[in-house]
């Protein structure tokens, strides 16, 4: 498929924290858009800047050449491509799906599969970045699938994102995205742990970042969650309850694969405590709060 400015018809599904930016990105890229989400008031401003509701997935693909989902959990994912009035369901055979929803890489071959004998083209093309990637368009995305379809997409996701990389087929976009995870599990544990203990030795947290954000110690969590931590600021850019949900998924995983993942355990049940105490839609960044009691 080619795609064409004011021709192709790109349906975007979930248009949550993240979702809402990309979509509107699509929109301003100059391609036709047509939106859905449960609740239609987080549509509204991209209806008022020309995008068209759909009242379902069904409806969404059924008029869409190209189909973007940005969903919560593997469940929505699983429902709103292989429910009755779902997008596999709805799309006319030619169509690329693209979910960029983090979600099981099982799922991603499972939905890939029943897809293929309708004659759609499945890519599975999850993101890193979070609001502020997602805002920006400078999102990391991770994918897998026909490397024909990837490269006939790449102008989409350009809008959306600046380090695009194929990974190999069906599935690997969603075990990058586990290995990536895995990597902030840990880091974000680190992060804490560091802004705490410059807390408790007296130290002023931000004259600390200074030095070692910039340093061995720097990561992208270190430079983007840890100000917002010492600001006070535990909005959510990416929810702990979906940071929790994607660990599990990595923790099933790696064992799938009889792999032990000490760092990634700890970091999980480090935030099911937290979600425990009702933090779970905060964002990362409330991590500190254990920390910080």
């Amino acid at each position: 498929m080619k795609l064409e400015k004011g021709k192709t018809v790109v349906g975007f599904a979930g248009l949550g924290v993240m979702g809402y930016s990309m979509a509107g990105h699509i929109l301003k890229g100059g391609y036709d858009l047509l939106v859905y989400n449960r609740t239609k008031e987080k549509g509204l401003g991209l209806l008022a800047q020309g995008a068209v509701w759909a009242d379902d997935p069904f409806s969404l693909a059924e008029k869409s050449d190209v189909v973007i989902t940005m969903v919560g959990y593997p469940k929505d994912v699983e429902e709103v491509y292989l429910g009755a009035r779902g997008i596999v369901a709805g799309a006319r055979p030619g169509t690329v799906i693209i979910d960029m929803t983090t979600s099981s890489p099982g799922l991603a071959v499972k939905i890939a599969e029943i897809a293929a004998e309708k004659g759609l083209f499945p890519i599975d093309a999850p993101v890193s970045g979070g609001d502020k990637g997602a805002r920006e368009g400078t999102l990391s995305i991770m994918a897998g699938g026909d490397a024909g379809v990837f490269e006939a997409m790449l102008p989409l996701f350009e809008l959306m994102g600046k380090n695009i990389v194929l990974q190999g087929g069906t599935g690997s976009g969603q075990h990058t995205k586990m290995a990536n995870q895995i990597a902030i599990a840990s880091n974000m544990m680190g992060v804490c742990e560091a802004l705490a203990y410059s807390k408790k030795a007296g130290l002023d947290p931000e004259t600390v970042l200074r030095s070692i954000s910039g340093g061995a110690a720097g990561s992208w969590s270190l430079s983007n969650l840890a100000p917002r931590i010492l600001a006070g600021d535990f909005a959510p850019g990416f929810f702990v309850k979906h940071f929790i949900k994607d660990m599990k998924i990595a923790i099933e995983e790696s064992e799938r694969m009889n792999m032990d993942a000490p760092g990634l355990k700890q970091a999980f049940s480090k935030y099911e405590e937290l979600a425990a105490k009702g933090h779970e839609n905060e964002g990362t960044q409330a991590l500190f709060k254990l920390y910080d009691e």
